[in-house]
């Protein structure tokens, strides 16, 4: 195992930026296009308004090695596509006997969660919340508030991550405005 030097980072929790200044990967909708139900609205939006930012990540790297325990924030911009609010794509552990932990900082959301064998599950998450994802399950969050949802997540380095399962099948929930309100729903589409 590496040796690495004790650290800290400061946290903004309203922008979930970290200091100092770390990895930063950002999600925009072009890469998320084939991920909302409504592809045309997807495809409609990026010729006419443009590329927008979708979500953005900050992460503390770390060696994909036992003992290591990565950490990121994420910040989910507010909005939707269609009726579809705003998304990170998704994922299993690659290993995944892995858990993974999430603290609300900042907005609302919500943490969808689902199994192979397709048990489902959603949990609302807000500034304080902190939840739980356990080994074997896929986990997604949206932003279903009128600001940023901020949040922070730490996990076992090798825990890795399959993004190619959910792009491959879908999710099997997606959250849509209906009535006003933020409604967790069956995806018709999921394979």
């Amino acid at each position: 195992m590496s040796l690495i030097q004790p650290f800290k980072s400061e946290i903004d929790f309203a922008t979930g930026d970290l200091s100092p200044q770390r990895a930063t990967l950002r999600r925009r909708l072009s890469d998320m296009k084939l991920m909302y139900a409504d592809r045309n609205e997807a495809a409609r939006i990026l010729s006419e308004e443009g590329d927008r930012l979708i979500y953005e990540v900050q992460g503390v790297e770390l060696p994909e090695e036992e003992g290591q325990i990565p950490h990121c924030t994420t910040r989910i911009l507010p909005g939707r596509v269609g009726d579809e609010y705003h998304m990170t794509k998704g994922h299993y552990h690659a290993r995944r006997e892995q858990g993974e932990v999430y603290f609300g900082l900042s907005g609302r959301g919500y943490l969808l969660l689902q199994t192979d064998s397709g048990q489902t599950s959603e949990i609302e998450m807000v500034a304080g919340s902190a939840a739980y994802v356990p080994p074997y399950w896929a986990h997604r969050t949206v932003n279903i508030g009128a600001e940023d949802f901020v949040f922070f997540s730490v996990w076992e380095a090798r825990a890795g991550h399959d993004y190619g399962t959910i792009e491959r099948d879908g999710f099997r929930m997606l959250v849509l405005l209906r009535d006003g309100q933020p409604t967790v729903v069956d995806n018709p589409k999921y394979v």
